[in-house]
């Protein structure tokens, strides 16, 4: 930035202060912008207990916090603007708190929307305001608020026939018949007349295993895949759905779609594990508010038609069939004929608890134009999107009825120019069979693939002239969860820039209704990857309403005996350390943490410390003198064989440097929970497992853990097992390793993310740097050399391992902590205590980014010269930030144009300032 436009922003800044000081003594200086319950802005399906409510506040004044705050609910919009708080009036509360504040008011009804506002007052005690007016709707508790509807199907399943939990592909032969039948996905419609004008709709619905819904052939909401995928035979999920702008007056038709999803995965084409939950269901709801006040409901019942879809094959895993001559045109609008559809049957109920969906639907976020074409052989063409996605396809076609397209997506392609399936799960294709009128548009309802080109049969390319169908046109369109963005990062170096959109891409293709390790192979939940990668996921999107549903799909999935499986949902049983990993399954006890970090949530930690328990007991009982000696270890470690289970580090000390980090989290977590006698135990227990583990793998006289590898030094240090003296000589010898190495990535899944932490809060960001500032050896760099646009399963980027996978993108953690310099202090919780620390390193010259806390966002942009350092800064109300700055000898320090004063950082060559929220520049110059 020139010194010319520094000076126009700095005077900006300061006007903007004057102006502020002005009208200080008559107004309030915070406004509230953003109202939030259970963590979502007018969210449906909440719960009608333990609710919390949220928000953030604005202001054009530095060091702004609040000092009190009034929450009001009422049952009528009307009530709450007459003043007639009838569910809740909190009155004024001396606090800060605004992040998950506890609903203390009258009991709520199930299925009923309610009006709330809230107002806070700033450090001056001036009242704000009251916020926008906010609504949330109570999800369906038990089966009576159902009002009578019933789970319906097409057809229904045996329970001779049943296949849950499903069975590894390895092993299907043992099933004789079971999982062959292909379910029919069925169509179901239901016409209805209010007798009243309608005021609110709302459908309260779920399809196993995913369903579609449109009333009066439009669509509702945005979600694809819905509901949420979870172990059924534990949990069924479903969607609550404004519909009210969907109905017409007089007569409306209700339509819905049922896929299978993971609730039905049969043996054909390819699968990586059957299972026959049951056949296609669905039960509905849909709660009709009068303009009188009363109200109404149509529920599912035998009094539904159903009939096949045009869908006649679809499965997760191995892709979906459309026939668009069996389409019933009509069919989900009023006025059809449905005599020739029969009655719908009543069906088996699922065996899981019913409840709301908490989460962000998944559905389309992005899309890509083809950026070309080629024939590697006669009549088969292959479409080139230039990135490597989560998704599916949309296709525009025109022929003659009866002809069929082919296609077959994938990541990358063989030597011979085609579809390359062979590691990612084959065959897995699309097909559409045209009806022959005119333009046809078409894309597939219940299933995704992980893919960058699509190989075409049966087919040409608009612009030639051939008797096969033409294709006018083929987008990518990118499916994920749809929660919203939480940062942006970019630094003056083009390869880390690269590397962030190469991880990113990964993420938001794993980032579904659970984190998924690749969106083609395998589709599940390995556990060890939702904390390993918490920190980066969450600095790119809000994924508190994901990562509490992985709470709840862990507590499912947790045996008897308290130990976690390594997937969660478990769909399959795996065998050995596929089934049984500590690293893995401590996602049990870190993931409560991490979400108590990032938002100061208690309650999941109340919610899930009977699960904690149980596993950190099982942990133990398998403890031989507290090591622990089993699972998978540090997955695909770079070493000299193929990349699978550890080869350079022992899985002893990866298995028991986290078990230790699992009890000292849960002694954490019990003294949160004021839970004392459980707290000291527990210290008492890592104290031990600590010292066992120093007595087996610490070499005293050398200062080395076990082999030496990055994973077996970096491990102790990044989880506290190093004792106080001996870490700067284990942290020395770490670096000289690596230096030795020549910089070399050879870390894997699980150790790459704690060698980052601990060269970063050991000061070594230059190491982290020079490892990954290049792309002559494997790793980011390497990767991105040989054309990925997604993060790849290996540091080589083989091909015979998936080329969209997550579990690798450590480093995208320290380019907003490290290089951004957003973090928040040890101790703070939900970023109240903000730790503005850029890091310089290398030939980066500026960095910037943003990050949405829960009382709203931080940004950071600083540039440096050989003489100078610029840093502005945005802190959020209510909280307040430490700025480290690199401060050499000689410099002097300016804040807002004026020189201040600073502390020493107990880092060499830093100081600290401590400032409220507000708009910062610091300069640092001669």
């Amino acid at each position: 930035m020139t010194c010319y436009y520094k000076q126009i922003l700095l005077r900006w800044l300061l006007a903007g202060a004057a102006i502020a000081l002005m009208f200080n003594d008559a107004f309030a200086q915070l406004n509230v912008v953003t109202t939030l319950c259970e963590n979502r802005v007018d969210p449906l399906g909440v719960p009608v207990q333990n609710l919390h409510f949220g928000w953030e506040t604005s202001s054009q004044q530095n060091d702004q916090y609040q000092t009190a705050y009034q929450l009001v609910v009422a049952t009528s919009i009307k009530n709450l603007k007459a003043g007639v708080f009838d569910n809740w009036n909190s009155a004024v509360i001396k606090s800060d708190e605004s992040v998950l504040v506890p609903y203390l008011g009258k009991s709520l009804k199930p299925g009923t929307v309610y009006y709330w506002q809230v107002r806070v007052w700033d450090k001056n005690k001036k009242a704000s305001s009251w916020s926008r007016v906010s609504t949330f709707c109570t999800g369906l508790e038990n089966t009576a608020d159902w009002k009578g509807a019933r789970w319906i199907g097409y057809e229904d399943l045996p329970d001779d026939m049943r296949v849950a939990p499903g069975v590894h592909f390895p092993s299907v032969s043992q099933l004789g018949n079971k999982a062959m039948q292909r379910p029919v996905v069925p169509n179901f419609r239901k016409e209805f007349t209010a007798p009243k004008k309608v005021a609110m709709a709302y459908a309260f619905i779920s399809g196993l295993g995913q369903y579609e819904l449109t009333l009066n052939g439009r669509k509702a909401g945005n979600g694809f895949l819905t509901p949420g995928w979870t172990y059924y035979d534990k949990t069924c999920l479903y969607n609550v759905l404004d519909v009210t702008s969907l109905l017409k007056p007089g007569t409306n038709a209700i339509g819905v779609t049922v896929g299978n999803g993971f609730y039905n995965i049969n043996r054909e084409r390819y699968f990586k594990f059957v299972d026959a939950s049951g056949m296609p269901k669905l039960i509905c709801r849909i709660k009709l508010v009068y303009t009188d006040g009363t109200t109404g409901d149509i529920v599912s019942d035998q009094s539904w038609k159903t009939a096949p879809s045009a869908i006649i094959f679809s499965s997760i895993y191995g892709g979906e069939d459309y026939d668009a001559r069996l389409e019933q045109k009509g069919w989900n609008t009023t006025g059809f004929n449905d005599a020739q559809w029969r009655n719908a049957e009543l069906v088996t109920v699922p065996k899981g608890i019913l409840k709301a969906d908490p989460d962000y639907p998944v559905a389309v976020m992005d899309s890509f134009k083809v950026q070309k074409v080629s024939e590697p052989k006669p009549s088969v063409y292959v479409y080139d999107f230039g990135q490597n996605i989560s998704g599916i396809l949309e296709l525009k076609v025109k022929g003659r009825k009866g002809q069929t397209v082919k296609l077959t997506p994938a990541e990358i392609l063989t030597p011979g120019k085609l579809a390359n399936q062979e590691a990612t799960g084959e065959p897995y294709y699309l097909s559409y069979t045209l009806k022959g009128n005119g333009v046809e548009v078409w894309r597939p309802k219940f299933t995704y693939y992980g893919f960058r080109y699509v190989q075409v049969e049966g087919a040409v390319p608009a612009g030639k002239k051939d008797t096969l169908p033409i294709i006018q046109q083929l987008t990518s369109l990118h499916t994920r969860n749809s929660s919203p963005q939480s940062g942006t990062f970019n630094c003056s170096n083009k390869l880390f820039n690269r590397i962030y959109t190469l991880i990113n891409w990964a993420i938001k293709s794993n980032y579904q209704s659970v984190i998924t390790d690749c969106p083609h192979r395998e589709k599940l939940s390995w556990l060890e990857q939702d904390y390993l990668m918490g920190n980066s996921i969450h600095y790119n999107l809000d994924n508190y309403a994901l990562y509490r549903k992985l709470v709840f799909d862990l507590i499912d999935a947790q045996s008897k005996e308290g130990f976690v499986p390594d997937i969660a949902p478990e769909f399959v049983k795996f065998d050995g350390g596929f089934l049984d990993s500590p690293e893995w399954g401590s996602s049990a006890v870190i993931l409560p943490w991490q979400l108590y970090t990032w938002y100061g949530d208690k309650d999941i930690l109340q919610q899930a410390y009977p699960m904690m328990q149980r596993y950190v007991a099982y942990l133990a009982g398998k403890a031989n003198n507290h090591i622990l000696n089993y699972g998978l270890g540090d997955w695909f470690d770079y070493g000299p064989n193929q990349p699978g289970e550890a080869q350079l580090t022992p899985k002893a000390l990866t298995a028991t440097a986290i078990y230790y980090y699992d009890v000292m989290l849960l002694g954490k977590m019990a003294s949160v929970l004021n839970k004392s006698q459980d707290a000291v135990a527990y210290e008492k227990q890592a104290t031990e497992v600590k010292d066992a583990f120093n007595s087996k793998f610490f070499n005293a006289a050398t200062n080395v853990y076990s082999t030496g590898s990055q994973t077996a030094m970096a491990m102790p240090l990044s989880l506290g097992l190093v004792n106080e003296s001996n870490r700067a000589t284990v942290l020395k010898n770490l670096t000289d390793s690596i230096k030795q190495q020549n910089y070399k990535l050879t870390a894997g899944d699980i150790g790459f993310h704690f060698l980052i932490n601990a060269l970063d809060k050991g000061g070594q960001s230059q190491v982290i740097y020079d490892m990954n500032n290049r792309d002559d050896v494997p790793g980011y760099g390497y990767q991105l050399k040989k054309g990925a646009t997604a993060l790849t399963e290996s540091w080589p980027a083989l091909e015979n391992v998936s080329n969209n996978h997550l579990m690798l993108g450590h480093i995208m953690e320290w380019f907003y902590s490290g290089l951004a310099g957003i973090a928040q202090e040890d101790g703070s919780t939900g970023f109240k205590q903000l730790s503005i620390r850029p890091q310089l390193v290398g030939d980066i010259n500026s960095a910037s980014g943003t990050f949405h806390t829960p009382y709203g966002w931080v940004k950071t942009n600083w540039t440096k010269r050989a003489d100078s350092f610029h840093l502005v800064v945005t802190i959020p109300p209510n909280t307040k930030a430490n700025v480290y700055l690199p401060l050499k000898p000689g410099m002097k320090l300016f804040a807002n144009g004026k020189q201040t004063t600073y502390e020493r950082s107990a880092e060499k060559d830093l100081v600290k300032i401590s400032c409220g929220s507000g708009n910062y520049i610091f300069d640092l110059n001669k």
